[in-house]
């Protein structure tokens, strides 16, 4: 069957009150991006709703597009008729026959949104329920749990039917609640946790950082198509920092202090992010951290770690088990990348016994008396390259210090 229209059904935008409207914009625009390859698909809104048109259009992939879009808490395939009984009686058994698999139960349910159509909401269940019941006469009415449900939309521009509802990603539109800079290592973590900081409406930038020659250009490679997987779900291009850490990382792998060069290399990463947080206007920062998970991520070492910026650190995947991540991560598409065998400079220089538990005064002693740390820093921010992805296409620029690509 060839369904006509697709309609989409709001997420948490529903509570956003006097700012809804705002929300509303974006996720439109959302919408009209994902539609953009596919010519002649037009949409419009009604309260609570978008309809998309696929003017012959086919339906699935325009609905696997869809159904991706953060802001979307479910979509429906749609058959629209003229707003008048008998249209639509024959599109309810058009729509019933389409199905692959009989039914032995089903319910009408009807919503008459336009107040001047002759038959109220309940006489229409009878009138369309009968109908069907006289083509099929081994089906019968099962109004609790039925195992079809045929809903009835009737406005006065057209009445659309649907029995299908397909759950999509929810949240919030992209870039509705602000900015924050991704810690993107290139492992199976820091991509589920963009993600999911892009599902709550956030806009998110990645930093990544290398240490040439230790780490190679395939682990350079690995997160780019990462960030391109992220943008995906994004709608729009991804804005990868890539920080020259090489310098940084050896200072501190000759410092003499071995248990501690986990600690002190990532305090130093929050550092450089924060800075470049600056430039971007980004307001947080993201992490894939999840507690317990490695030496790092015990709540004394993150409370230490965490204490080198003053932006929000924000950990969506904080309390997940590892087995979670993973089935997230294959869900929406990254896992097979993240497990390629590319190492990045996070499993560079690893101590044999790492601390758990740091003293924040001791490493901050230690920061002390690091020689030039502040100016290497300096130096890694202004050093970073960056590059505007897309899932099709890669656009990049050598330094961060050109203002035109802000």
């Amino acid at each position: 069957m060839i369904y006509d229209q697709i309609v989409l059904r709001y997420g948490d935008l529903i509570m956003k009150g006097r700012n809804r409207n705002q929300f509303e914009k974006r996720m439109q625009r959302q919408v009209k991006n994902a539609l953009t390859p596919f010519k002649g698909v037009t949409y419009w809104k009604t309260f609570g709703r978008l309809y998309v048109k696929l003017n012959g259009q086919p339906y699935e992939p325009i609905a696997d597009r869809l159904k991706d879009l953060f802001g979307i808490i479910s979509l429906s395939p749609v058959i629209s008729s003229e707003s008048e009984l008998e249209a639509i009686r024959a599109a309810a058994m058009t729509l019933m026959n389409s199905l692959k698999t009989p039914p032995k139960t089903f319910k009408v349910s009807v919503k008459r949104a336009w107040k001047g159509f002759p038959h109220q909401s309940q006489q229409m269940n009878h009138l369309v329920g009968a109908h069907i019941l006289r083509a099929f006469p081994e089906l019968s009415v099962d109004v609790r749990n039925p195992e079809v449900e045929l809903k009835v939309d009737i406005q006065e521009e057209a009445t659309y039917l649907f029995c299908e509802v397909i759950p999509a990603a929810g949240g919030f539109p992209f870039a509705s609640n602000g900015k924050a800079m991704l810690l993107l290592s290139g492992g199976i973590d820091s991509p589920v946790a963009g993600w999911m900081a892009l599902r709550k409406g956030l806009e998110i930038e990645a930093v990544h950082f290398h240490s040439y020659p230790f780490t190679s250009e395939q682990a350079k490679d690995k997160v780019v198509a990462l960030a391109k997987r992220l943008s995906y779900f994004s709608g729009a291009p991804l804005k990868l920092h890539l920080v020259p850490f090489t310098e940084i990382q050896t200072t501190l792998a000759q410092s003499g202090q071995d248990n501690l060069i986990i600690t002190l290399m990532r305090r130093v990463m929050l550092r450089i992010t924060e800075g470049l947080a600056v430039r971007s206007g980004a307001l947080g920062i993201v992490t894939g951290e999840s507690l317990g998970q490695v030496a790092s991520q015990t709540l004394p070492s993150m409370n230490v770690i965490g204490r080198a910026t003053q932006l929000p650190m924000l950990k969506p995947l904080i309390m997940m088990d590892k087995s979670e991540i993973i089935a997230m991560a294959e869900k929406i598409g990254t896992y097979q990348t993240s497990i390629l065998p590319y190492e990045d400079c996070c499993t560079l220089f690893l101590p044999k016994s790492p601390s758990t538990n740091p003293n924040l005064h001791i490493v901050e002693n230690i920061e002390a008396g690091i020689a030039n740390l502040d100016s290497m820093i300096e130096d890694a921010i202004k050093g970073t390259e960056y590059m505007y992805l897309s899932p099709g296409e890669m656009k990049s620029k050598e330094t961060a210090e050109e203002d035109e690509w802000f």
